[in-house]
């Protein structure tokens, strides 16, 4: 029999004991694949032992019992095989591992991502019906399991500032646009999560494709056994990167589309071209079984046109993200958010978008609920918590667009080092929603995200305690079309 982890599990040994997960935490969402989800699963010391031992290339059960065995130096071999054959069994039904009776047949079970499986709606059933799925993140698992608190699982590494676009929404001053990470550093980043086992890398720019080593980056990320997310606009998307990134089933992209009218779309990015170059990417992808998603900001140059990207997308079995929430550029400059939807625009907005969209509504009502429940001495966001930000100069800030306020430099501070004592990391790890008053006492808000970056940024002197009242109307207007459509329902005739 030979045994392997499926390409979609990470697992790491943290010692005392092991965790196993098929990066739901950190991938993006398909329109039909909820299936294909396993979650987490904590495994005992010995458990993680066994594990260490599992890869990603099938290996017959003997070749594995035999390298635990010198684990275990005088335990029977028989008892050691039977333990070893019943643990993997486990894990298997769970979903994390795949077995078979050739190589071959291992390798084939393990069917991995695909766009024609996203088609049938049936997909992972028979491999999933007996999984519970928990509801925790990975750093709920963690704080179970480990005595300190705030226990570093994703960071976000823009390799360059440089773009090809000019996006009008964009957060980054477009005269900023112009390092490149150098090459030792991202090594040395990457080593340093190895040593830290940190599970989930996103890598952007500017656009992250325009570094000459992007496919070098791309390839240790995967010897790494890192998850990755790739934020781009696959403008310069070019075989060489198709091939290195179909080599990485951790892997899932973005792009932002923002119209299906080119002139929209590069009215947005600036870039006569760029809607034909980001079409043809996209399509590259998905002939490519690379997951992606699409992300559709909306602001005034596209409120009619994200309902086509929508129902593009749609024909294509990909997921499209939208929101409302542009952020100041990170120098304090506003210019950028001019587009940004008028209270009265997103109302009109929302109301297209709930229409006939049940499922937007229950998701709705189901953040309301869990954020009714909010406790003052919850902590405000997962930044400095369990991710954080480098730039292409080494600089460290708290997440991608809060970047006057650097928490550190990689180049002379390791990054556990900063991790683990950073004076402004520390303060902002203090903070508690309760030191929003405001927003502890205001009626709307279960139907409101506080985010400190969007704070910072819009605030001349980058205070992220001073709310931002656009948002807090945009959570007035939440609550408003949530409980009219509430209403709705509630009055309508049941059959």
């Amino acid at each position: 029999m030979f045994i392997k982890i499926k390409n979609n599990v990470l697992f790491r040994n943290y010692g005392t004991f092991g965790y196993l997960t098929d990066t739901r935490n950190y991938g993006y969402e398909y329109a039909i694949n909820d299936n294909l989800r396993i979650g987490d699963k904590i495994v005992s010391q010995s458990g993680a032992i066994f594990l260490s031992v599992v890869g990603r290339s099938p290996r017959t059960l003997s070749d594995l019992v035999k390298e635990i065995s010198e684990l275990y130096p005088g335990t029977n071999i028989e008892i050691l095989k039977t333990d070893a054959r019943d643990f993997f069994r486990v894990l298997e039904q769970d979903g994390f591992l795949v077995s078979g009776n050739t190589i071959q047949e291992c390798i084939d079970k393990d069917t991995g991502f695909s766009y024609k499986h996203l088609n049938l709606r049936s997909v992972g059933k028979n491999n999933t019906s007996s999984i519970q799925r928990s509801g925790k993140s990975t750093q709920d698992f963690f704080k179970e399991y480990f005595e300190v608190e705030y226990v570093l699982t994703n960071i976000h590494v823009e390799i360059t500032s440089r773009c090809n676009e000019r996006c009008v929404h964009c957060y980054i001053p477009h005269e900023n646009k112009n390092d490149d990470i150098e090459p030792a550093v991202f090594y040395d980043i990457l080593g340093q999560c190895k040593d830290m086992k940190l599970l989930h890398l996103t890598l952007s720019g500017g656009e992250p494709m325009m570094h000459k080593h992007f496919c070098d980056f791309l390839k240790s990320c995967r010897e790494h056994d890192l998850s990755v997310n790739v934020l781009s606009n696959l403008t310069v998307l070019n075989d060489s990167i198709i091939d290195e990134l179909k080599k990485n089933p951790l892997l899932g992209v973005q792009v932002s589309l923002y119209s299906m009218d080119h002139m929209v779309h590069d009215s947005i990015t600036k870039m006569k071209g760029s809607f034909i170059k980001t079409i043809n990417g996209i399509l590259k992808l998905i002939k490519n079984d690379i997951p992606l998603q699409i992300s559709c900001p909306i602001m005034s140059e596209n409120k009619y046109h994200y309902d086509d990207v929508k129902k593009w997308a749609e024909g294509y079995n990909l997921h499209v993200g939208d929101d409302f929430v542009i952020i100041a550029q990170y120098n304090h400059a506003t210019d950028n958010i001019k587009g940004r939807l008028a209270v009265n625009e997103v109302k009109e907005v929302m109301r297209h978008i709930v229409t006939g969209n049940n499922q937007y509504l229950e998701n709705l009502a189901r953040d309301a609920n869990e954020k009714q429940m909010t406790d003052p001495e919850d902590i405000v966001c997962s930044v400095c918590n369990s991710s954080i930000c480098i730039t292409e100069k080494g600089n460290v800030y708290p997440c991608a667009g809060w970047q006057d306020y650097v928490v550190g430099n990689i180049k002379k501070d390791s990054l556990k080092e900063i991790w683990e004592t950073s004076e402004k990391i520390r303060y902002l790890r203090g903070l508690r929603k309760k030191d929003f008053p405001q927003c502890i006492q205001c009626p709307d808000k279960q139907f409101c995200t506080m985010c400190m970056v969007r704070n910072a940024n819009e605030h001349p002197q980058g205070d992220p305690l001073s709310v931002n009242k656009y948002f807090c109307s945009i959570a007035r207007v939440n609550g408003e079309i949530f409980m009219e459509h509430k209403k709705q329902l509630e009055e309508s005739p049941r059959i």
